[in-house]
């Protein structure tokens, strides 16, 4: 019971229920491995006791938790836990540090009483991270009078008791919602890798992003552009090529520089002499490599891409930064701080000593050490070239925005944070206070996969987070928003609870780790709300109860994907969920990057292709039988609702009758697979496959497998047949 109740303390399961009546226990093992990840030693009877008493102690001194989220207009009483607010000693003074120094107080003082930065006069100018007092022996739940509130913000909160103690805990003062879309509208979404040009080299850039969003809002109004995450990546060795998956990155602070233009960095022009010639090869190289991924079949080579455009970006630097761009760089490292720091470090660092920072030698492992210090300056020039490359690539997001607002677009580009990092990589060797050591998310087992699921990703640790004032959370998030309209968080439930999995243990052997929901979402809601974005969250699969009801209260946009969404509640088998009854808030799609294509599930191609690779749990005819019934059903409502008036079997007006579905519920955003609007019947991504298929190296095809290009799609009278029932319903 004693470890039951020390795992409860720090949020860590002992049983969970993977489906309703049924409950499933936890592993001893698994507890004492994932409580030892949090810093709380549960491996003997008297350590649990131990660690219990610590706790309690802890409790009962305690002045102020870490960190503390309120919403505008809380009272003291409201932003304390339950509790703590009554249990402070009569006298204690509350200060609060705003971010900004605004000049307001915080409780009915302000009422009787301007509250002043300590030490000031009254009527002086208030200066900047003014200090803003309160008394305790006010009544802490009182109402505020207008104009006392706290501002939207990251504050300091400290708390002075009479017998000298003092205590400081972060105070987040966020929004209750996030910000809506500002109009119901349609757009792609798009794997940026796989949309190739006239002008990539060889894979799809920041260049082609501007350009599909200056053409595409302007020529079918769409509003937003869905990307999957541009991510860092670890990069890749002769020995072992770079995961070419945009959800195991190096780092979610900065976006990957092999997404670059290379032509569009301004100094490329001032090219001169040997540099030209050179740089006029590599055009001509990464012309190859576009023609053999368009023309010869080949797949895309994030490796070979990124060696022709980091010898061409080398050629770059060398010229020097006009007045103006060399003071928009430095004010660029001052704004990105101590984080681009750490990234360009590791990035040098990774060039001399390989990819994983685990093998590097004594003392580098260590962001803070001395040998890292002195490393700092060793290795000063090729910090400054990734830095100088972060920047670049911040540079060429920020034109694509612009385009996508200048062709008319509402939001704009909806950037994509994956659920962690690579275990190897900068984010977890700069981070590595506020990641768990020894754990990896992953899912539990269920009636997709009986064996579970582990990412291989290195989850937050909810206590340091709240010990930070969840600054790496808040860092994260900031950087993502800078060019965005709105953001989408994989696998959303996470923000709730994640199931970790001890390292050498199976995923059927994890359990699940609950996180501060109010916290996470209040940061989320203060960062959205300073960047103007909306969020959708990606809610599909297994979602414990209660959770959908508490993003949509905190204004996060679901995700509702047509063939998922069914009538669970009625007698009898689920039927197609009628357009009516589906969800406003939400993203509203007819696939996904991890499911078939629109084409390729009415064809029922995407059963041949799992059945090839042995991935199917049941025999061939029973699986096309089902898939048959249900893409049956669909057609049959779809005919039924008048949306299909070619009648069954024309495939191409079938993926119109389903996105015209679409238009017919009440979703705040429909977005289109760009793939489905010229028939691809690839996905991008198979679950459940390695090496066995091409996953994220595809680009995108015809109905017959050809690749295209953004020029090809933007004379396809298949995709524009599309659009116009977009356009023209909408």
């Amino acid at each position: 019971m004693g470890r039951a109740r020390l795992a409860e303390l720090h949020g860590v399961a002992t049983s969970y229920e993977p489906a309703p009546g049924r409950t499933v226990q936890v592993p001893e093992d698994t507890v004492v491995a994932v409580l030892a990840a949090l810093g709380v030693d549960a491996s003997t009877p008297r350590s649990v006791n131990d660690a219990l008493d610590r706790h309690e102690r802890r409790q009962r001194d305690r002045l102020l938790p870490p960190c503390v989220v309120l919403r505008p207009g809380g009272t003291p009483r409201q932003a304390l836990p339950d509790g703590l607010a009554e249990a402070l000693p009569d006298g204690t003074e509350l200060r609060v540090r705003t971010e900004d120094g605004a000049p307001r107080g915080w409780g009915p003082a302000a009422a009787e009483r301007p509250l002043l930065p300590l030490g000031a006069r009254p009527g002086a100018e208030l200066p900047p991270g003014a200090e803003l007092s309160l008394s305790t022996e006010l009544s802490l739940g009182a109402e505020l009078p207008p104009g006392t509130e706290l501002p939207l913000g990251t504050h300091t909160l400290t708390a002075h008791a009479p017998d000298g103690r003092t205590a400081t805990a972060a105070l987040i003062v966020a929004p209750g919602r996030m910000p809506s879309p500002p109009a119901r509208t349609h757009g792609f979404l798009v794997q940026l890798y796989s949309l190739l040009s006239a002008r990539s080299w060889g894979m799809g850039d920041l260049g082609d992003l501007a350009d599909l969003a200056a053409w595409s809002g302007r020529a079918f109004g769409t509003g937003f552009i869905q990307l999957n995450p541009l991510h860092s990546a670890v990069p890749g060795t002769p020995a072992a090529p770079t995961d070419p998956s945009p959800y195991r990155p190096s780092s979610r602070r900065f976006p990957d520089p092999v997404h670059l233009r290379v032509e569009n960095v301004p100094e490329y022009a001032h090219l001169r002499g040997a540099a030209r010639e050179r740089a006029d090869r590599l055009l001509e190289a990464a012309a190859a490599l576009r023609t053999s991924v368009l023309r010869d079949g080949a797949l895309i080579d994030r490796d070979a891409v990124w060696a022709l455009k980091r010898e061409a970006l080398e050629l770059v630097r060398a010229v020097p930064l006009s007045p103006g761009r060399r003071a928009a760089y430095r004010d660029f490292l001052a704004e990105r701080g101590q984080a681009l720091e750490d990234h360009a470090l590791w990035c040098a660092l990774a060039e001399t000593y390989g990819p994983d920072w685990r093998g590097w030698p004594d003392g580098l492992a260590d962001p803070r050490s001395a040998r890292t210090a002195r490393a700092r300056g060793e290795h000063l020039d090729r910090a400054d070239f990734h830095s100088w490359l972060a920047w670049l690539t911040d540079d060429q997001l920020a034109a694509a925005q612009r385009a996508a607002l200048d062709a008319g677009m509402g939001i704009g580009l909806v950037h994509d944070l994956a659920v962690g990092v690579h275990p190897s990589g900068a984010d977890a060797w700069a981070l590595q206070d506020v990641f768990a050591s020894g754990m990896s998310v992953g899912a539990p087992p269920d009636a997709f996969n009986s064996r579970g699921q582990d990412w291989g990703l290195p989850p937050w640790r909810p206590d340091a987070l709240a010990a930070t004032g969840y600054a790496p959370y808040r860092e994260l998030l900031r950087g993502l928003l800078r060019h965005a309209g709105a953001l989408r968080i994989d696998h959303v439930m996470g923000l709730f609870r994640l199931w970790w999995v001890p390292e050498g243990r199976p995923p059927t052997e994890g359990t699940y780790v609950r996180y501060d929901a109010d916290a996470m979402l209040g940061v989320l809601a203060l960062e959205a709300h300073r960047a103007g974005a909306a969020v959708i969250g990606e809610d599909l699969g297994t979602v414990e109860p209660g959770v959908r009801e508490a993003l949509a209260g905190r204004g996060v946009l679901g995700t509702s994907v047509l063939w998922f969404e069914r009538d669970w509640n009625g007698d009898g088998p689920a039927r197609p969920l009628a357009p009516e009854e589906w969800r406003a808030d939400c993203l509203a799609t007819a696939t996904t990057h991890d499911l078939p294509s629109t084409a390729a599930r009415l064809t029922g191609d995407h059963v041949a292709l799992r059945h090839r690779l042995g991935l199917l749990a049941r025999p061939l005819a029973a699986e096309r039988a089902a898939e048959a019934a249900e893409v049956a059903e669909w057609t049959e409502l779809l005919g039924r609702l008048g949306l299909l008036p070619e009648g069954p079997g024309d495939e191409e007006a079938a993926i119109r009758a389903v996105h015209r579905f679409l238009l017919r519920t009440p979703a705040r955003m429909v977005g289109v697979w760009l793939p489905d609007a010229v028939g691809d019947r690839r996905p991008q991504n198979l679950p459940g496959t390695w090496d066995q298929y091409p996953n994220w190296r595809l680009p995108i095809a015809d109905a017959a497998g050809r690749p295209m290009t953004l020029e090809d799609l933007a004379s396809s009278p298949r995709l524009h047949a599309l659009m116009t029932t977009l356009t023209e319903g909408s």
